[in-house]
């Protein structure tokens, strides 16, 4: 073990002394490294390297049986309960699991490093991306086939068990444009067009516009923004009406896609919480600084979105009500937002 890896054990384990709840992302925050970074010091006490053989390794995790998927960002956690399912890797731009309970659009480009992780009784395989920033995680249960997991482990055990992991800086975001640089009127013609709410991301590429601007600029009646307070009420009107939503979390990575009714709902300091049985999800309301309602037309009618964006313009987490193509939005969904503009 080199002496910056050592001297960066020591003090993580004195970060843990002090604040035996410390998470390994706010430990890393605090030491100035990435998460990976930090792992990585533990590599041979619990800790693993895989090879980077990512859709091998995700293929493989179908036979985990029920697992925890977790995918998060700064400001929201999202935790999902299934089985890994109906693999497709075939599209070189964003793979797919789509089941019931685990639905996750990943973009392989920006993973980089692969571990596994056992403490104590809880193993977990862990996915990072080039900058060492958590990207997905993937917990087993009690209801998980251990013996699946000894296998992959011992199958995509890298030949070099490495303390050191060589991360690289992530490409910073371009500027927006200004506003007079934008074809405003083509764009909002471009959106007024839409047929899919899939076609929206290549509509602001090809426009050039960021995403919170395009809301901005949006035509009229497809875009309001809202008190960012009112987020809150989006999963306490669900959970009273027990109308099933659609709820996205992501981070350049993946997106974690949580579908059906949420339940317990609970404030833990500034972190707003679900707490089901199979779907947890912990936002910290704090961190809001853009709450939008979305509107996109689509062939089957109208989709509402609600938006909500981080002080960098970036996505936190969306909200839909429950639909699939070819199925019209619920109208009782429509009626929440539609409380929420009032």
């Amino acid at each position: 073990m080199s002496t910056l890896v050592h001297d960066l054990k020591e003090k993580w384990e004195a970060l843990k002394a002090e604040n035996p709840h410390l998470r390994i992302r706010n430990a890393a925050a605090e030491l100035g490294v990435s998460e990976a970074e930090l792992l990585a010091t533990n590599v041979g006490e619990g800790v693993t390297v895989l090879k980077p053989e990512f859709k091998d390794i995700l293929t493989e995790a179908e036979q985990l049986g029920k697992v925890m998927a977790l995918t998060r960002n700064d400001e929201c956690v999202h935790e999902r309960k299934g089985t890994y399912l109906n693999g497709d890797f075939s599209s070189p731009h964003a793979q797919l699991f789509v089941g019931e309970d685990i639905d996750l659009r990943i973009f392989l480009n920006h993973w980089k490093f692969a571990f596994a992780v056992v403490e104590g009784d809880k193993k977990s395989l862990q996915f990072f991306g080039k900058d060492g920033l958590a990207l997905h995680k993937i917990y087993l249960t009690k209801d998980s086939n251990e013996s699946v997991f000894d296998a992959i482990v011992e199958k995509y055990k890298a030949d070099e068990q490495n303390s050191i992991v060589e991360c690289e800086a992530v490409a910073p975001k371009a500027d927006e444009k200004p506003d007079s640089e934008i074809d405003v009127e083509g764009f909002r013609k471009a959106w007024t067009d839409l047929k899919d709410t899939h076609d929206f991301f290549m509509m602001t590429r090809k426009f050039g516009v960021s995403r919170t601007q395009a809301l901005r600029l949006a035509p009229e009646g497809f875009t309001k923004k809202i008190d960012s307070s009112k987020v809150v009420n989006v999963l306490e009107d669900a959970s009273e009406k027990q109308l099933p939503i659609m709820i996205f979390v992501g981070n350049r990575g993946i997106i974690q896609i949580h579908t059906g009714t949420v339940k317990k709902t609970l404030w833990h300091q500034q972190w707003f919480n679900v707490m089901d049985p199979d779907f947890n999800l912990h936002l910290d309301v704090t961190k809001i600084a853009e709450a939008w309602i979305v509107k996109k037309p689509t062939e089957d009618g109208e989709v509402t979105a609600i938006e909500v964006f981080n002080k960098e313009g970036d996505f936190i987490v969306q909200f839909f009500g429950k639909r699939k193509p070819g199925i019209p939005e619920l109208q009782e969904w429509k009626n929440l937002v539609a409380d929420l503009e009032k």
